[in-house]
């Protein structure tokens, strides 16, 4: 099982394309994990980094903690935070410090 706490920017990198199950939500819905940036230092292996997922028009998630599953990554509880409106749908963001 993936431990969240551990995972690296090399970890999400291998996964942008892949689709994730939001498992915590009423509503079959998934992301697809559009972009993985750098963002500096910070505590864990090879520095801080941020996750971008691209979701559906509707619905729209809150700002909260939901669980992720993806084959690879397994099954997580991660904080997402809306970030951007686009045609196809919304955005979300994630950061790993």
């Amino acid at each position: 099982m993936t431990d969240l706490r551990t995972l690296t920017i090399q970890d999400f990198e291998k996964l942008v394309d892949a689709a994730f199950e939001v498992r915590s939500t009423p509503t079959k819905l998934q992301l697809s994990l559009l972009e993985v940036k750098a963002m500096g230092s910070g505590e864990r292996d090879g520095g801080a980094f941020s996750v971008l997922w691209q979701g559906p028009v509707e619905p729209v998630l809150e700002q909260s903690i939901y669980t992720l599953y993806q084959p690879d990554f397994g099954e997580q509880e991660v904080f997402l935070v809306p970030v951007a409106e686009k045609d196809v749908g919304i955005q979300y963001e994630a950061v790993f410090t």
